[in-house]
């Protein structure tokens, strides 16, 4: 349906000419095209949550690159070897090129939801002969979005609560928690690895470590963030699916200890 098809754009911050990295890239010779190279990248991969691809079976290469962003195959090459070196890009598994930072640039919604929005700016403008809403009403119709909004984010979570009197919903419970972890590379191993975790105690106990695995994410986070505040994008973490299998077992017994999943 139309009204379910969900648009993509990229939320550039004022400062982003001001980082480090973009400055000490575009201080480099050449280093304006590769700024330019980089922003075209980043359009490019939106569809994609950051991966650079074709399609869902065939990767970018270095020449396909520089013929959709029109740029000399040199300035690709070496710009390419620039942003891995700062972490601005990564090469995954099967040679698909990831953008770091798009997750965190990324803005949708749907065609609803747009045309809602239109519908609340245009309330404010009456047709003729039709009094305007007082400003009580507008702050009473504002105050009841902004309940509608909290009791979503209530609901959500609620999601892992043991609380909760929904059936339990594992795939929920995995997107949940990779939406917290940063790094948004290697999902479908990452999936595995997760659901690995989960099975390795019997059925009834399942739905309790899911929640535990969303705590130790937490706690391994908010531990990282505390001890390198430097790292404000968390780029030196390692992919979650490398997390899974060599950290999480200690975290997991951290937010057992803290009663986390009770």
């Amino acid at each position: 349906m139309e009204e379910n098809k969900r648009y993509y754009w990229l939320k550039l911050k004022r400062d982003f000419f001001r980082r480090h990295d973009i400055q000490i890239v575009e201080n480099m010779p050449n280093g304006k095209d590769y700024i330019l190279f980089y922003l075209k990248l980043l359009c490019e991969s939106v569809d994609h949550n950051g991966n650079l691809r074709f399609s869902e079976q065939i990767p970018y290469n270095e020449q396909m690159l520089a013929t959709i962003t029109n740029t000399n195959i040199d300035v690709v090459r070496s710009a390419i070897q620039v942003f891995e070196e700062l972490g601005m890009m990564e090469v995954l598994d099967d040679g698909t090129y990831f953008m770091n930072e798009v997750q965190k640039m990324l803005g949708s919604e749907t065609k609803w939801a747009e045309k809602k929005r239109d519908y609340r700016s245009k309330k404010g403008q009456c047709p003729q002969g039709v009094l305007p809403m007082s400003d009580k009403s507008k702050r009473e119709s504002i105050e009841k979005e902004k309940e509608l909004d909290k009791d979503k984010e209530i609901e959500k979570e609620n999601l892992l609560s043991p609380d909760s009197k929904e059936p339990f919903n594992f795939e929920d419970a995995w997107e949940k928690t990779f939406d917290v972890y940063p790094k948004k590379t290697a999902y479908n191993a990452s999936r595995i690895a997760w659901m690995d975790k989960v099975l390795e105690v019997i059925e009834e106990n399942q739905p309790d470590i899911a929640r535990l695995l969303y705590k130790a994410t937490e706690a391994y986070l908010s531990d990282y963030q505390e001890k390198n505040p430097d790292d404000k994008d968390f780029r030196y973490i390692p992919k979650y699916v490398d997390w899974l299998k060599n950290d999480c077992d200690y975290w997991l017994q951290i937010a057992e200890k803290r009663g986390d999943c009770s």
